[in-house]
């Protein structure tokens, strides 16, 4: 899990929470869940439970009418055959089958002949069938034919299932019913106790379950909590809100992207203010010469006029190719940045080469071309080269050499422009890579914007790419644009090559 941010906050914590909090949500789901599915479980438990207990009374019911029968049926066939035993009556055999029966708890058997209570299980009885109504009026209700069914009624000592049979004699007018009942409340409490035991049980699981889900989702939504206060303390004053990181699941996940995006945005806030600053300085300096001239300017003197003009316009030209460069500059990032074609790289140095010479006065040397066709855009790997040239061109003397060239090694196309001037010292070796930075030994004449390194570098890296100086130092300096042969991946943006733009000569 993450441990506190590394920072406690600058004081922007944002506006108090209100409503009901994520943890106490999920807790109150989790908890509602749970209770849904116990309550659901022991209500299928008791309704299963009830109809198990019905249905063992019904059998053992069902298995003392069925003993009736038997013994009926035997003594129906004895006398049958021509035994001397003559066939015994409806009240013989309702009295027999009540001495023989042996008596369940809480069971009482009762015997009816013409609808009266004729026989009934001896003292002590659990309770008294004849004296409640429901019971005898059900009975007494029964046809003569009806068959043996289960009945159940409501009396004043709780509901009483019972089977209903009916007895038959030969040559025997009467009708006898042998009733077994069972009073069924004794069986229903002890049902009830243990849905009573189970709730509580439940009770006592939920409160587990709420107090351990509490702790749990705390933990878990510990590292959402300080993403949300570290998305509070994040200003574009304070981007330095870092979050430990433990763990390898999902919130630990989120907790790394939220991290790297902080890094993102703090190198990316970082480059633009430094980038803005930047900007003001060079624009504010041609501005405070315009209006310092124009101040003095006198009207009437062609001469200062003439001078002033010139001043301008050169001053204006300045501004312009600075507002170029930066366009050139924001633009690397985009996208549609590069237009992928299939581009000659010997015919490429070869014009880079003859337009090169246009520039200054110099030793002008070929060294190599690359006979190979890669996937690029001619037009901006053209103007990274100019470029480069300009920057040697502004470094050296009408008695340097300045040599174009390029090479395939190992899968990588190498591009560059070398010279024979003073060279890149040590200590500017990492500072030319700045924007707006420039030499120390610069021999130009001051109109450089110090934004052409990063432009090179800015298109190299729209071709999956970087820009090399060679680290062999002075005297003279070689550039190198670095690129792969293989085209761009589908979907790639420039914007994931900032860090080439921020950390300029490194390759990806």
């Amino acid at each position: 899990m993450a441990s506190e941010p590394t920072r406690p906050g600058s004081g922007a914590q944002g506006p108090p929470s209100t409503g009901v909090g994520v943890r106490t949500r999920i807790l109150g789901t989790v908890l509602v869940l749970a209770s849904v599915g116990m309550t659901i479980a022991g209500t299928s438990f008791t309704l299963f439970e009830r109809h198990q207990l019905l249905a063992h009374l019904d059998a053992v019911l069902l298995s003392d009418v069925r003993q009736l029968h038997l013994d009926a049926a035997a003594a129906a066939g004895a006398a049958a055959d021509g035994s001397t035993t003559a066939a015994p009556t409806v009240s013989e055999q309702l009295q027999s089958a009540l001495k023989q029966h042996v008596a369940s708890d809480g069971e009482v058997v009762i015997a009816f002949v013409n609808g009266q209570v004729r026989f009934i299980t001896a003292e002590p009885r659990p309770f008294a069938p004849e004296n409640e109504k429901a019971l005898v009026g059900v009975v007494q209700a029964l046809p003569a034919d009806a068959p043996t069914a289960f009945h159940q009624v409501e009396t004043g000592s709780g509901p009483v299932r019972f089977i209903a049979a009916q007895v038959h004699a030969p040559k025997d007018a009467t009708v006898g019913t042998y009733v077994v009942a069972v009073q069924l409340q004794p069986s229903l409490d002890r049902l009830a106790g243990s849905a009573r035991l189970y709730a509580l049980l439940s009770a006592g699981a939920l409160a587990v379950i709420g107090l351990g889900g509490w702790i749990v989702a705390g933990r878990l939504l510990r590292p959402l909590r300080l993403l949300r206060e570290a998305a509070q303390g994040t200003s574009h004053a304070d981007l330095s809100w870092r979050i430990p990181v433990r763990g390898r699941d999902d919130v630990s996940e989120l907790t790394r992207s939220v991290n790297a995006m902080l890094d993102r945005l703090e190198v990316a806030f970082d480059t633009q203010q430094q980038f803005l600053d930047d900007a003001g300085h060079e624009l504010r300096t041609p501005i405070t010469i315009i209006r310092g001239n124009l101040e003095l300017l006198n009207l009437h003197d062609p001469v200062d006029l003439a001078a002033t003009r010139t001043l301008m316009l050169d001053e204006l030209d300045r501004m312009s190719r600075l507002v170029s460069d930066l366009i050139a500059l924001a633009q690397s990032t985009r996208p549609d940045f590069v237009q992928l074609a299939p581009v000659n790289l010997d015919r490429l140095l070869r014009d880079v080469f003859e337009k090169s010479q246009a520039l200054a006065d110099r030793r002008w040397v070929l060294d190599s071309t690359v006979p190979q066709v890669v996937d690029a855009d001619g037009h901006r790997l053209t103007q990274a080269m100019i470029q480069l040239v300009d920057n040697a061109v502004r470094h050296t003397t009408p008695e340097d050499e300045i040599a174009i060239g390029g090479v395939m090694s190992r899968g990588l196309v190498h591009l560059w422009v070398r010279d024979t001037g003073p060279g890149v010292r040590p200590e500017d070796a990492e500072r030319i890579f700045e924007r707006f930075a420039r030499g120390t030994t610069s021999r130009g004449d001051g109109h450089s914007s110090g934004l052409g390194l990063s432009i090179v570098a800015g298109i190299a890296a729209a071709h999956r790419g970087w820009l090399e100086l060679d680290p062999s130092g002075p005297p003279g300096a070689r550039f190198t644009l670095i690129m792969p042969l293989t085209p761009r991946p589908r979907g790639w943006a420039g914007a994931q090559w900032e860090p080439v733009l921020t950390g300029l000569g490194s390759p990806l």
